[in-house]
């Protein structure tokens, strides 16, 4: 049986939902430099814009690069304008978001288009599976992503892993080395933001003895040390963009040159990138090259915030918690568990942090109860238990917490200034989001999707 008729339906069987089914649609540019162009919907995301990475391109000078979104889901199709410099229209209105009828008619810079259903459907697969490796979820979304990664992983395709801090990115790269034909070879992590931004070529393709001051032996780079496994790029919005075209040749290329070298080498490994922030807008402000985006994005993975699965929040914590106990009392039959109430508490926040606010606030409250059995007082998210942050400037013990490596603990720091940082910026303004993000020096779509994470207040336009 199918539920919930409209463009995205869903598909059951015996009861289990085994896919879910979205009906074609077509989008026609109908007045124009591109007049007569169309793009067949057949995924629950598609983009319009000037620039090549867009799934429809206009010619239109007066289309941002990456202009406006089509997103399908049980309730129709949204148009969404992507923060673009001219805007979105329907009909005399300027719009930021607005469902589509079929013939709608809209505008994006000078150009015309038009939304029509088509006769049939396309069939999205659903894992099977709750898990792919240490990734764990029931929600429909995880479903569609483990179904992806299981056909991705086994080829040296290309990934991009677009997703909030702590949602999981790391995880995502790590499953794809372990389900690949490379699993036996090396998998090495590098962070692009915390490498001197002097030392970035150095640490990603190595560099000859004296090529600098300091550099006192050869030394082998990110590339070279995973050759012939996986290279996991994380933060790659963070790389200066001076880099970018030369780690856009070793990814066209599959050679490398040291620093101070004087010969090309051959790298073998297979490339996945994550980053937090919104590449294509990155791209329409001049901050992330067109053709890296283009090269990076064969495949994206896009990891759902944990308040839009909080039906997977049950699973998760008691993984968290069986973990824990194994570590707590190895070889003892000792178990935490979590009261109906508390899962009800856990389910209902928003969790700014993600999976890894999460995970950090079960093991907190497994550490400190009396018992075994949880209850909903024992869990209390660090970002509701903490007063409105104020940067620490005390000793450096103070920020130093046992078994939290430095990235998380820096990462938590950030979340917590931002969440207090855009609470206070609404507040000063109103809630005014374009007087807001005029202020902070922020795209007014930035600013919202922050705000949208750390589950601030609604905004005014």
């Amino acid at each position: 049986m199918t539920v919930d008729p409209g463009m995205l339906t869903s598909v059951f069987a015996d009861p289990r939902l085994t896919s879910r089914r979205l009906r074609r649609s077509r989008v026609t540019v109908v007045s124009g430099a591109t007049k007569g162009a169309e793009l067949v919907i057949d995924r629950e995301c598609v983009t319009i814009g000037r620039s090549v990475i867009c799934d429809l391109v206009l010619s239109d000078k007066a289309v941002s690069g990456t202009h406006c979104e089509l997103v399908a889901d049980e309730k129709g199709v949204l148009l969404r304008d992507l923060d673009s410099t001219n805007g979105t229209s329907v009909g005399e209105l300027r719009i930021r978001e607005v469902w589509l009828r079929q013939g709608t008619l809209f505008t994006v810079g000078q150009t015309q288009l038009r939304f029509d259903p088509l006769e049939g459907s396309i069939d999205i697969a659903l894992s099977g599976n709750e898990t792919f490796y240490d990734l764990v979820g029931t929600s429909v979304r995880m479903r569609e992503i483990f179904a992806v990664l299981e056909k991705v992983a086994p080829s040296d395709l290309t990934v991009l892993v677009r997703g909030e801090t702590g949602t999981g990115k790391e995880l995502v790269a790590r499953a794809i080395h372990r389900a690949s034909k490379r699993a036996t070879a090396p998998l090495v992590v590098q962070d692009c933001s915390a490498i001197p931004r002097e030392l970035v070529e150095s640490t990603l393709f190595g560099h000859e003895r004296g090529s600098f001051t300091g550099a006192s032996d050869r030394h082998r780079g990110s590339f070279e040390q995973a050759h012939g496994g996986t290279i996991f790029l994380d933060e790659i919005g963070e790389l200066p963009l001076d880099m970018q075209p030369k780690l856009l040749r070793v990814l066209e290329n599959r050679e490398i040159r040291r620093v101070g070298g004087q010969k090309t080498l051959p790298v073998d490994v297979r490339v996945v990138a994550a980053t937090n922030r919104d590449l294509r807008q990155m791209v329409n402000e001049g901050t992330f090259r067109e053709d890296l985006y283009y090269r990076l994005s064969v495949v994206q993975v896009e990891l759902p915030s944990l308040r839009e699965r909080a039906e997977d929040i049950p699973l998760l914590v008691r993984g968290f918690l069986d973990d824990f106990s194994a570590r707590r009392f190895p070889g003892e039959e000792r178990e935490f568990t979590a009261t109906d109430e508390a899962m009800r508490r856990l389910q209902a926040y928003p969790w700014p942090g993600n999976v890894r606010e999460l995970k950090n606030t079960v093991e907190r409250a497994a550490s400190l109860a009396d018992g075994f059995e949880l209850d909903r007082a024992d869990f209390v998210p660090a970002s509701q238990k903490s007063p409105p942050m104020t940067l620490p400037g005390g000793r450096a013990e103070e920020l130093v917490e046992e078994g939290v490596p430095f990235k998380e603990a820096k990462q938590r720091i950030t979340d917590a200034f931002e969440a207090s940082y855009l609470k206070a910026l609404l507040d000063k303004y109103g809630g005014n989001i374009t007087r807001s993000a005029q202020a902070a020096g922020l795209t007014r779509y930035h600013l919202r999707e922050l705000a949208k994470r750390y589950g601030v207040r609604d905004t005014q336009v």
